[in-house]
């Protein structure tokens, strides 16, 4: 006999993407691996990452918000029903995340204050850890 989760839903884990993933952590300029990969979100994390750190806000929250959206389209695809734990720890899972935390950075500083509390919001019930992991604690 099997037991259902009763605390909620169960982790949702995207898949290992090794090709987009091995680019970019090989150094490859992340726009390279966007427009190759363009469901990749680790590639327009780092991108919005980029251009918030280089002042350049309005393109970060453009990238971060690319990034947030593939991000949840292949959550669906990988199960996800608009809520539950999304780990962390998952490699995989870290890129939707970083574009979350990017994107309530993004809003902030261009006074959306609804979106950025939203993005925390988000943020940390899909991880309490990813808000710290992220810069955001």
């Amino acid at each position: 006999m099997t037991h259902a989760n009763l605390l909620g839903p169960e982790p949702t884990l995207l898949p290992d993407l090794p090709g987009p993933q091995q680019e970019l952590d090989a150094g490859t300029d992340p726009a390279t691996v966007a427009a190759r990969y363009p469901s990749f979100s680790e590639a327009w994390a780092a991108l919005a990452e980029t251009a918030l750190a280089e002042e350049q806000t309005v393109a970060g929250y453009a990238y971060a918000r690319t990034g947030y959206h593939r991000g949840l389209d292949a959550l669906r695809r990988a199960g996800w029903k608009g809520h539950g734990p999304v780990p962390w720890e998952h490699r995989p899972n870290q890129g939707f995340l970083r574009c979350l935390g990017a994107l309530a950075r993004a809003a902030g500083a261009i006074g959306e204050t609804d979106e950025h509390e939203r993005c925390r919001t988000f943020l940390a019930d899909s991880d309490p850890k990813a808000p710290a992991a992220v810069g955001l604690a």
